[in-house]
């Protein structure tokens, strides 16, 4: 009964997020897209707390891994912030004097 009820929250918490995700408007992006990234940086100084604890090496491995995934995840957050943040910047037409 615990495996039905964990699968119903995990497809009715994609279908929400789907819903909310796709209702924000262009101009808000970029500012979730920094706070999701202060986010993923707090995340990443939790991995490396979990990865150089004094535990088990299962523990300092999946500390390792977590270090990785939230660090591909700020890297990749900057780089869909940066360029969303292109996308707003006024272009050069050459018409210069």
């Amino acid at each position: 009964m615990e495996a039905v009820y964990l699968s119903f929250i995990l497809v009715l918490s994609i279908f929400l997020g789907f819903e909310i995700i796709s209702k924000v408007p262009s101009t808000l992006h970029t500012p979730l897209m920094s706070g999701a990234n202060a986010i993923s940086g707090i995340t990443v100084v939790g991995a490396l707390l979990a990865a150089g604890a004094a535990r088990p090496d299962v523990a300092t491995w999946l500390g390792a891994a977590a270090v990785m995934f939230a660090t591909v995840n700020v890297v990749g957050g900057y780089m869909v912030t940066d360029r969303m943040l292109g996308m707003f910047r006024k272009r050069d037409r050459g018409d210069r004097s």
